[in-house]
């Protein structure tokens, strides 16, 4: 009944009116008496608390999209480019979170100070007005966290004017953990498990919880539990305390499991389940392959998506994700033809058989970089790279390659082919802009309904900040890591996720007379860590999490080093542009720098001697 309800419930709101709270600026209100004067100025004071998140998709604002090793891009000037080329210091952070959300923070506080004296507010408005307030002062610390590491931890409001003898130096990690997750649960007490109508997008218990399991999984990580590659033992407070323990505790990845498993249980309870397209609707004419729809549209569907449990209902841009992703339209420059997926993500996605392409013994890896005739259509010349034959749901669904099919509304039938040589209709054609660097195109996040003939605001839809598929992978990872591991149950939360993507169960995929002897052991820890990795980086692909995962692993130096490989797209012939090169994208990532981000010098000045900087800046 609980899902049923949710569907009837997302079906009312979108006409993606649930954006305008979003875009509600803190400067609209002119003073604090008249932000409190009546409850309509405060539920817009309460809306423009909301504004100071950052706009996940955005590539001026998100400094975690795009920017790890999933994609390359044909915007190497723009802003978020800087961050794979390791071109951000402390002096110059180019996207900085610091001071914007501690702005944040300090909007939500005048809230919780001044909201009791709003004239005739309902009671239960202000129990719901209090709660967000509380859960967007969890959130904005838990965002420093993830930039920054241990933070400093805004218990109250200080006034602008307070000197640098009354600010709070950065807290550990630890406390902020602890602190954030007392917040997050206090929020949720009071917070509805569900929005309705233009309301979607504002915070929910099941929003708190989903987040809370996240941040358990991070402080649980090697990053942050026991600094297990030594990089933070001078990182110290004023009393000499480590900002990051030194030491490991195992009980972090239970305290992680045990968060997610209460966040599963909260959301399933509530009628969240994994995304599966039933319909029969002709607003999205392709593709028409249940699995392969289903994975296309997942958060794409938002009338009909009961998967994401928190989301940003800001509308997209002209040069953000759709824009960019979208093949070359001749007639207009209104499509930019440019985020491409890197070889090495390519090569990630698993064969159809569910297994790593260097583990299945029916896939030919020795010569998946050969080509062949490629028969989707009854064009008989057409040929592809072997790697991209014989693959799972999640590639066909989002990525586009040689000779492959791109869903989108202005062609005919609702999909066209993609053909990536120089002289192809998505190929380079001699500019030095809009054009895929390495031979493929992007597709997830992509509405098959977009037509794009001319530059406009894409088709909109609600960017996922966290969805249920991530829970079922936090749950499983902690399982794995926990110091009495339940490789069994990891297994079934993992397999939810590969069911959903058309895949067998990981005990068939692995069997012993279907892998390679380099295969992985689902039997070992280590077997089961290499495997739920893999998961979250096919599942969760540009979906601002692998910026983040290589980091709290500790190994994002292994990945993010390279210069990344693709296709020779200045080849008009087959035999040419079926080469794979090294491309002339720098890459740069400092140890121990680029594990954590500067704090702004500017900030660090203006409270001097009371925040230390990260190492290495």
């Amino acid at each position: 009944m609980k899902s049923i309800k949710f569907i009837i419930i997302l079906s009312v709101l979108f006409s993606f009116g649930a954006c305008n709270y979003l875009d509600i600026m803190p400067d609209e209100v002119a003073t604090e008496e008249d932000a409190f004067e009546n409850s309509k100025a405060a539920e817009r004071y309460l809306y423009s608390c909301y504004s100071y998140i950052p706009k996940l998709n955005s590539g001026v604002e998100s400094l975690d999209f795009m920017t790890a090793d999933e994609v390359i891009t044909a915007f190497d000037h723009e802003t978020f480019a800087n961050f794979p080329k390791g071109n951000y210091t402390a002096s110059n952070p180019v996207i900085s979170y610091w001071d914007k959300l501690y702005l944040g923070i300090r909007q939500c506080y005048l809230l919780l100070e001044n909201i009791d004296g709003v004239p005739r507010m309902t009671a239960e408005n202000l129990k719901s007005y209090k709660a967000e307030a509380k859960f967007l002062i969890a959130y904005y610390h838990h965002l420093l966290m993830k930039c920054y590491g241990p933070t400093t931890l805004m218990e109250r409001n200080y006034a602008i004017t307070s000197s640098a003898s009354e600010w709070p130096e950065r807290a550990t990690y630890d406390r902020c953990v602890e602190w954030v997750d007392s917040m997050y649960l206090e929020a949720a007490k009071d917070l509805p498990p569900l929005r309705y109508s233009t309301a979607y997008g504002r915070a929910t218990s099941v929003a708190a919880k989903a987040l809370r399991s996240r941040l358990r999984l991070y402080a649980a990580s090697p990053l942050f539990n026991g600094d297990q590659r030594g990089f933070y033992a001078n990182l110290k407070n004023s009393k000499g305390e480590n900002l990051i323990s030194q030491t490991y505790d195992g009980k972090k990845w239970e305290a992680a499991a045990k968060a997610a498993k209460e966040a599963i249980d909260w959301a399933e309870g509530e009628g969240y389940i994994l995304y599966e397209d039933a319909s029969s609707t002709s607003v999205y004419q392709k593709p028409t392959d249940h699995t392969e729809r289903s994975l296309r549209l997942n958060f794409i569907n938002a009338q009909n998506s009961n998967e994401v449990l928190w989301a940003d209902t800001r509308m997209e841009g002209y040069y953000d994700l759709q824009n960019k992703s979208t093949p070359w339209y001749t007639e207009a420059e209104a499509s930019f033809n440019g985020i491409c997926p890197t070889l090495r993500m390519v090569e990630y996605f698993y064969t159809e058989n569910g297994l790593p392409i260097d583990q299945d013994k029916n896939y030919d890896y020795n010569n998946r970089y050969g080509y062949k005739e490629y028969h989707i259509t009854n064009k008989v010349d057409g040929v592809t790279m072997n790697l991209n034959v014989s693959r799972e749901p999640r590639f066909y669904s989002w990525i586009s390659f040689h000779n492959g099919y791109y869903e989108i509304a202005r062609a005919e039938g609702g999909q066209m082919i993609t053909q990536y040589r120089s002289q192809d209709n998505c190929g380079i054609q001699g500019r030095s802009n809009n054009y895929s660097p390495g031979g493929y195109l992007n597709k997830k996040g992509v509405s098959p309904a977009y037509s794009n003939t001319s530059l406009a605001i894409p088709t909109g839809y609600p960017w996922p900040v966290i969805r249920l598929a991530e829970l079922y992978l936090n749950y499983a990872e902690a399982l794995i890591e926990q110091p009495n591991p339940d490789l069994a149950t990891a297994r079934i939360y993992i397999d939810k996720v590969r069911n959903r993507a058309g895949l067998d169960k990981i005990e068939v995929s692995w069997a012993a007379d279907k892998i390679n002897s380099n295969g992985w052991n689902y039997n070992t820890v280590d077997g089961m860590r290499e495997i739920v990795r893999r998961e979250r980086t096919i599942e969760l692909y540009l979906e601002n999490q692998r910026f983040w995962d290589l980091r709290r692993w500790g190994i994002a130096d292994q990945f993010l080093n390279e210069s990344p490989k693709g296709l020779n797209v200045s080849e008009s012939t087959d035999a040419g542009f079926f080469q794979v090169k090294t491309l002339s994208f720098a890459r740069n990532f400092e140890i121990p720098a680029h594990f954590l981000m500067p704090i702004p010098s500017t900030e660090i000045d203006k409270v001097e001697g009371v925040i230390v900087q990260n190492p290495g800046y």
